[in-house]
C-alpha cells in the first residue's frame, strides 16, 4: 500500500531555479485591450501609477514606462524575465493587441519580486518571484499585494471584473477563473527523456512552456478553472516534489515505474 503523502511547501533549490506566481486582472468598465481606445489605456496606466505609488514598505516599487526606455534597458529586462516583449504572434496582432506600442505600457517593479505589467494582454498582469524554491513565500507576497492593489483601485472607484459564473474575467479565454499561474524553471535532464514524461505532466494536471534549455524546464499548472487558488500552487507544489523526486532516482539508475502517478 501507498504511504500518504507527506504535504510540503517548498521546494529543493538544488533542482529548482525560481518560483513564480501571476495572474491578471481587468478594471471594470474599460474595455478589454483587443478593443480599448487609447484613452482608455492611458486612463488606465493612469489610474495604476495613482494606486501602485501609494504600496510601501516591502512592496514599494517603480513605474518604468515602457516607451521611455532605451533598446538595451528593454533587452536587459526581458531577458531577466521582468519585462513583456512586443507582441509578435499573427494572433496577437490581428486581435489589436499591439495598437499604439508602446504608449500606454509599463511595468511597476520592486526589484526581483513584484511586478505589475501594465496594458500588456491584460489591464494588469501581477507576478511574485524569486530564485529558489520557496514556494510558499512567493505565494504569500501575491496575495498579500494582489489584495492591497484591489483595494486601492476600489477606493479610487474601479473594481475588477468578476463574475460568479466565471471568476476573474480576463482577455485570453484560457485565463477566466482564477488567471494563476504558478510556475518553476526546475532541472529535470532525466525525467524529461523519460518516455512517459508527457503522460506524467498530464496525470499531475501540470504543463511545460517554451523550450528547455541546458535540461531546465518552466513547469505550471495547467488548470486555472476548477480550483482555488490554493489547490492550484499546492498541485504545482506536490508535482514538482514527485518530479524532483523522480530526478533523483533516475541520476542514481534506479527506476520510477512504482511512483509514477494515478491521474489527479
Amino acid at each position: 500500500e501507498k504511504e500518504p503523502v507527506q504535504r510540503r511547501d517548498d521546494l529543493d533549490p538544488d533542482y529548482v531555479l525560481s518560483s513564480r506566481v501571476r495572474t491578471g486582472r481587468s478594471i471594470r468598465g474599460f474595455c478589454l485591450p483587443p478593443h480599448c481606445s487609447r484613452g482608455e489605456r492611458r486612463a488606465i496606466e493612469n489610474l495604476s501609477l495613482e494606486s501602485l505609488d501609494v504600496l510601501d514598505g516591502d512592496l514599494k516599487g517603480k513605474y518604468y514606462a515602457l516607451k521611455n526606455m532605451t533598446e538595451e534597458e528593454q533587452q536587459q529586462l526581458i531577458d531577466d524575465h521582468f519585462l513583456f516583449d512586443k507582441p509578435v504572434s499573427p494572433l496577437l496582432l490581428a486581435s489589436g493587441m499591439a495598437r499604439d506600442w508602446p504608449d500606454g505600457r509599463g511595468i511597476w517593479s520592486v526589484p526581483k519580486t513584484f511586478l505589475v505589467w501594465v496594458n500588456e494582454e491584460d489591464h494588469l498582469r501581477v507576478i511574485s518571484m524569486q530564485k529558489g524554491g520557496n514556494m510558499k513565500e512567493v505565494f504569500n507576497r501575491f496575495c498579500t499585494g494582489l489584495t492591497k492593489i484591489e483595494g486601492l483601485f476600489k477606493e479610487r472607484g474601479h473594481e475588477f471584473m468578476w463574475n460568479e459564473h466565471l471568476g476573474y474575467v480576463l482577455t485570453c479565454p484560457s485565463n477566466l477563473g482564477t488567471g494563476l499561474r504558478a510556475g518553476v524553471h526546475v532541472k529535470l535532464p532525466n525525467v524529461s527523456k523519460h518516455e512517459k514524461f508527457g503522460e506524467i505532466l498530464k496525470r499531475l494536471r501540470l504543463q511545460k512552456r517554451g523550450t528547455a534549455v541546458g535540461g531546465v524546464f518552466d513547469i505550471s499548472n495547467a488548470d486555472r478553472l476548477g480550483f482555488s487558488e490554493v489547490e492550484l500552487v499546492q498541485m504545482v507544489v506536490d508535482g514538482v516534489n514527485l518530479l524532483v523526486d523522480m530526478e533523483k532516482r533516475l541520476e542514481a539508475g534506479e527506476s520510477i515505474d512504482d511512483i509514477i502517478p494515478d491521474q489527479k
